[in-house]
């Protein structure tokens, strides 16, 4: 009796620790598997895309993939294409799924083999719950923006280093230069992070230029059939924004440290649903130039999902803050050590909590015997229970 007594114990212990999994959506291989986004259909399955080909902007065979989860099997279908434009590389594909379930897919062209030539294409769906293969998409479109007062804002960033010498100098004149541009200006601007969507129903998507090295938000307030642009989020080389809403309605904007030196995530703010934003500035959280994701969790919690390095790539970690991104005071590892260096790379995050609680998490997962995306589920008390 003490024995099944103490089996008993140790299996409701085991059902009571806190739970993690994870798994490769397809082995790994030779191609480019990079920057995935992960959404939770109604049904309770997964839909999670990513782009593949040799390369990225400069590789013609570049197309989107996904790949769907089954929720009664518990596994993964073999990758399909989502989007395929013949002899254009097309990358950094978002899902989203707005309050009336409809399924967004957003994702850049790159016209002329450089970041600065992407252009903004999305389809929407109502139609999607297949159990295997593409959603059957009703409407598209392009979104193509006109910064609000890029002009007038990019002077008064880089106007006191345009007046001096040296390199900075003519990096900050090339800028003013391009501000005044308007084709520069208007291309260029593509997807990394989720859409958030506010409670009057309008809806923001981040995006970015390589070409700034700043962010930018698409606006849309007729559920995502127009779309106008908020003004860009200017600082030493933001990009790759990802937003999340405080409870008081303060829209905070984390992004990729693409400057100099020292590397932090930048942080930025609206007051104006997303319109208007401060100059970025660093955080205390480290970043080594690469793509990180915050969401707030029905509980209102914030996690973060990063690389806490300043160089490399090579350790992934996801963090919990209660206090609305003052302090994050639970950490834990999904991949890698930033005390073990690796020749692995764990990047560019995708992050949703599901219906059930579970926060489910994508990202790209390089080592020398090949690329593939990663998937792990875990519960936030998995995350402060710590390493």
């Amino acid at each position: 009796m003490r024995m099944i007594a103490a089996l008993l114990l140790t299996v409701a212990a085991a059902a009571a620790a806190p739970q993690y999994s994870g798994e490769l959506i397809f082995p790994l291989e030779k191609w480019h598997n990079h920057s995935s986004s992960i959404v939770e259909l109604p049904s309770g399955d997964l839909l999670v895309c990513w782009f593949h080909g040799s390369g990225e902007r400069t590789a013609d065979d570049v197309l989107i993939q996904a790949a769907r989860w089954n929720r009664a099997t518990g596994k993964w279908t073999a990758p399909f294409t989502l989007a395929d434009t013949p002899g254009f590389p097309e990358t950094n594909p978002v899902l989203f799924l707005d309050s009336r379930q409809r399924l967004f897919f957003l994702w850049p062209l790159i016209i002329a083999h450089k970041w600065e030539t992407a252009l903004m294409k999305y389809r929407i769906s109502t139609d999607y719950q297949q159990a295997s293969g593409p959603p059957k998409w009703e409407f598209q479109d392009n979104i193509v923006l006109m910064p609000k007062d890029i002009a007038a804002l990019t002077k008064d960033f880089a106007g006191t280093a345009a007046a001096g010498t040296g390199p900075r100098a003519e990096q900050a004149k090339r800028l003013i230069e391009k501000a005044e541009d308007e084709y520069f200006s208007r291309m260029g601007w593509f997807t990394r992070t989720h859409p958030l969507e506010l409670p009057s129903g309008r809806i923001l998507v981040p995006m970015y230029s390589d070409g700034y090295s700043f962010g930018i938000m698409a606006i849309s307030d007729d559920r995502g059939y127009t779309w106008s642009a908020s003004q860009p989020i200017v600082g030493e080389g933001c990009i790759q924004p990802s937003v999340v809403r405080k409870k008081d309605g303060t829209l905070v904007a984390y992004l990729r440290d693409n400057g100099p030196p020292p590397k932090r995530a930048h942080i930025s703010f609206s007051q104006d649903d997303g319109v208007t934003w401060t100059r970025a500035r660093d955080t205390e959280i480290p970043n080594p130039g690469t793509s990180l994701e915050n969401v707030r969790l029905r509980n209102g919690n914030w996690i973060m999902v990063y690389n806490d390095l300043e160089q490399g790539r090579y350790s992934l970690v996801a963090a919990i803050s209660d206090d609305e991104g003052a302090t994050w005071k639970w950490k834990r590892h999904l991949d890698g050590r930033p005390t073990t260096q690796v020749n692995s790379q764990y990047h560019y995050p995708s992050v949703i909590q599901a219906r059930d609680g579970a926060i489910h998490v994508t990202y790209s997962y390089f080592t020398p015997e090949g690329k593939a995306i990663k998937h792990v589920r875990f519960e936030e008390a998995w995350v402060k229970a710590g390493d």
